[in-house]
């Protein structure tokens, strides 16, 4: 069966599921395959639960007129979203960048939601199985498909720009994430451009952070670019007022009070803004929309708990996002100030490094108390206090209960999980 008769049944049975736990009635089951496990093994069960049609790539499977057997369910799934992508009307935008890109999306989605049909990646579903089933969301009246882009390795972002074929593209930033996969610094730098050269290539818009010299210097003389700065009159003037916690706003004549924590979302905010302006959405709507928006899912949270305000932002952690992250809470006013930081993981030979850098930094900030939980942390020379387990943070607070009506920053790699400090408090 070629693609194009897939599709013709996938707009019959439009709903996708690649786990026989989540199978909805009348689906399209892909049977995909991982290290641990066969997803053609379950193809009968995703039947019986409901599923119309099964893709398997394992002709011992393929039993029935039901089963639809393929070379491989994987490329299947993304020729499928490539070609879907190709039939709708939807002008797609694509995102990357080492930091902020969840939050970036969400706040995008949100503007843009003031006045047009909007999908978007959902939650950090941006690899090589979550950009096409994004592509596959899009429907026949979806005007904007906002699609998320990550990667850990050299020649990703390029394959998933050529599966969306984003009409536009976005990168927050470049920094120290994944340098396991890239290498180095200079490594990130040249994956995330792989989006901006599939942009250029194809003579596509660019939006772009003017007062980030790197991005500033990729696109040089690239006349396809739309950019926000604090300074440069050449690009949209946007200001930061303040961020003690929340990060305020001021475009024009209008204030914006977001309920997002640290400067360091203030880019993001300003992604949002642009574009929203871009795509002529009023400055009240795009207000309206930032000042509504809610982080959730760990990411520059604000917790009040017994007595404490908690700065949760234990969704993921870098050494660019925990140095951000450190820099915003040592600028807030706060009698006690304490952190909980949590090992940073996938950076390869630089782990011992960067780990010890953070340790420096932290020392330097005076916190009435500084945590550093886990194994690369444990080695570290620091005066902070080393954990280096997660299970040995209750023991530890049962016999040193933390001071009173603190200001916390818990922050770590998602592995870390750090949220699990809320439970112990």
């Amino acid at each position: 069966m070629t693609i194009a008769q897939i599709h013709q049944l996938f707009l019959t049975y439009s709903t996708v599921c690649t786990d026989t736990r989540k199978i909805t009635k009348d689906c399209i089951f892909f049977a995909l395959k991982g290290d641990n496990f066969n997803g053609n093994k379950y193809a009968k069960e995703a039947l019986q639960k409901g599923a119309a049609y099964v893709i398997v790539d394992e002709k011992k499977y393929a039993i029935s007129d039901q089963f639809i057997l393929v070379e491989d369910v994987l490329q299947t799934l993304q020729q499928l979203g490539k070609y879907h992508r190709k039939q709708c009307i939807a002008k797609v935008i694509g995102l990357t960048g080492s930091n902020g890109k969840t939050t970036t999306k969400e706040l995008i989605k949100a503007v843009f939601q003031k006045k047009y049909k909007t999908i978007a990646t959902v939650g950090n579903l941006n690899n090589h199985i979550g950009v096409p089933l994004t592509l596959l969301s899009i429907k026949e009246d979806t005007e904007i498909a906002i699609v998320e882009m990550g990667a850990n390795h050299l020649k990703e972002i390029e394959f998933l720009s050529n599966l969306a074929e984003p009409d536009y593209g976005y990168i927050t930033n470049f920094g120290k994430a994944h340098l396991e996969g890239f290498g180095s610094t200079e490594g990130v730098i040249q994956g995330k451009s792989e989006l901006y050269h599939y942009l250029t290539t194809n003579q596509k818009h660019i939006f772009l952070n003017a007062d980030d010299s790197i991005q500033e210097s990729k696109l040089g003389n690239y006349i396809k670019k739309i950019g926000f700065s604090t300074s440069n009159e050449q690009y949209y003037k946007i200001e930061l007022v303040n961020a003690n916690p929340f990060v305020t706003i001021k475009v024009k004549d209008t204030t914006i009070t977001s309920n997002l924590v640290g400067a360091y979302n203030f880019t993001n905010c300003c992604a949002a803004i642009l574009m929203g302006k871009y795509f002529n959405i009023t400055l009240p709507e795009i207000k309206d929309a930032i000042e509504r928006y809610v982080p959730e899912n760990n990411r520059s949270q604000i917790v009040e708990l017994n007595g404490h305000k908690i700065i949760l932002d234990a969704y993921n952690a870098n050494p660019t996002s925990m140095t951000a992250a450190l820099d915003n809470f040592n600028s807030l006013k706060a009698a006690h100030k304490i952190v909980f930081l949590g090992d940073m993981f996938e950076l390869g030979n630089t782990a011992a490094a960067e780990h010890q850098e953070i340790a420096d930094k932290v020392t330097k900030m005076n916190f009435t108390t500084s945590f550093l939980v886990g194994e690369n942390f444990a080695k570290v020379k620091t005066e902070a206090i080393q954990l280096p387990s997660f299970n040995d943070i209750p023991t530890y607070l049962k016999e040193h209960p933390l001071q009173a009506n603190s200001y916390l920053l818990i922050k770590g790699s998602r592995g870390m999980a750090l949220e699990r400090i809320l439970d112990i408090l």
